[in-house]
């Protein structure tokens, strides 16, 4: 059945997923990662051989188990990478992104443990290819008709506890004294947006209900 599934990104795939009859939902790491990528990729404005993604996330995205290196106990004032030499999430990330490129992508991948229960915050790192003009808007252009992708204002910081519990990812988008490495910041819930939530997204535009039906909950603050 792999030749009939859908990638279940809604704001890559929205009409395939309507026509679906298998959906395939992303990790909570490829979420991040693409929507943060998607729009230097898609105008072509980095470069795909050198495409850097720092992650980042709470325990929870190990699942909920009693093993000693994901006890909160053991990663409580701590904090490390871990299968810096390949992930499991790691193909999905390319596939994406290639798809997206219609080319070859390079992606370095490090994911981290962080002492939180949950949350994916990715910093992710591109060098530009030329001009690149106004990223800001370029980034406000491409989400503005997407519920759950908030671009924040310029100069903008996200931080995983404003979508803690909700369908949202927030992206910053910066280039640091206006060199040619862009910086892009992209903050999901690792089991709503990256897991759950997005199945239900999934659900229903396959079912022709509306796309934020059940998924208008606000983010869990504190």
């Amino acid at each position: 059945m792999l030749a009939e599934a859908v990638y279940g990104l809604p704001e890559i795939n929205r009409e395939a997923v309507k026509a679906a009859n298998l959906i395939a939902c992303p990790g909570c790491y490829p979420t991040a990662v693409q929507l943060g990528f998607l729009p230097l990729i898609e105008n072509g404005l980095v470069d795909f051989g050198h495409l850097i993604a720092d992650v980042k996330s709470g325990v929870s995205g190990a699942g909920r188990k009693a093993q000693l290196p994901v006890l909160m106990s053991e990663t409580g004032e701590s904090f490390k990478a871990y299968a810096a030499g390949g992930h499991r999430h790691l193909p999905e990330i390319v596939q994406g992104l290639q798809g997206i490129a219609g080319q070859v992508v390079d992606l370095t991948f490090v994911p981290h443990l962080t002492p939180m229960i949950r949350g994916i915050h990715a910093t992710l790192y591109g060098r530009l290819t030329g001009d690149a003009g106004d990223l800001q808007a370029l980034y406000e252009q491409r989400y503005v008709g997407e519920r759950f992708v908030q671009v924040l204002p310029a100069g903008g910081h996200p931080d995983t506890r404003d979508v803690k519990g909700s369908n949202h990812c927030q992206i910053a988008v910066h280039q640091p004294q206006d060199g040619q490495t862009v910086v892009v910041l992209s903050v999901i819930d690792n089991l709503v947006k990256g897991a759950a939530d997005q199945a239900v997204q999934n659900m229903n535009l396959l079912f022709d209900l509306p796309e934020a039906q059940g998924l208008q909950s606000i983010a869990l603050y504190p």
